[in-house]
């Protein structure tokens, strides 16, 4: 389990489509065998580690759910080692299961932050509403404003500097996790 407080911002140092091993340069150290990182929003397990690389291997399941199959060496993604007890919230809890694929749409500029619009699968938007957390590559935000198809993040500075965000471009696609809560409360609801 993570919060959605991205802790590194790592570097794609190999991805092997057919094996399914990815490599990710990062500057954490004490790494440990076994271990749960939080790899844009994905749970994945550390496998190997040679100096500032660390290895994962990754499910058919991964691979077709999340954005890994359009990645390429050098791509940035957000890091976060697991949550331990005791340790602050900050965010929300994230699972690191990857609902589906969002699509920038949209980046504003306002004043000394940034107004982003994603698009949103339909199986998935019955789950937002105005202010709920919604973790998108593995970053816990709040939604500003739900259309049927797309919603409205705001990104303050220490975000947008601190995450793989302010490389990003129109058309570039992201991991989203639904808040576990809302989809919980939406079943319960519907029955």
């Amino acid at each position: 389990m993570f919060t959605g407080i991205i802790k590194k911002v790592g570097v794609i140092h190999s991805w092997n489509a057919k094996s399914r091993i990815l490599g990710i340069k990062s500057e954490f150290d004490s790494l440990i065998l076994g271990e749960s990182i939080s790899c844009s929003g994905v749970c994945l397990t550390v496998s190997s580690f040679e100096k500032d690389i660390f290895f994962c291997n990754l499910s058919s399941e991964t691979v077709s759910k999340t954005n890994f199959k359009l990645k390429k060496e050098g791509a940035k993604l957000n890091l976060e080692k697991s949550l331990k007890i005791g340790e602050d919230l900050s965010g929300h809890l994230v699972f690191g299961h990857v609902d589906g694929i969002s699509t920038l749409n949209d980046i504003k500029n306002d004043k000394d932050s940034w107004i982003l619009n994603f698009s949103v699968p339909s199986d998935l938007s019955k789950y937002l509403t105005n202010k709920c957390s919604i973790c998108i590559d593995g970053i816990s935000l709040t939604v500003n404003k739900v259309n049927r198809e797309n919603f409205d993040i705001s990104i303050v500075p220490f975000t947008w500097e601190n995450t793989n965000l302010k490389y990003s471009a129109v058309g570039d696609k992201f991991n989203i996790e639904i808040d576990m809560l809302a989809r919980y409360v939406f079943k319960a609801l519907n029955k």
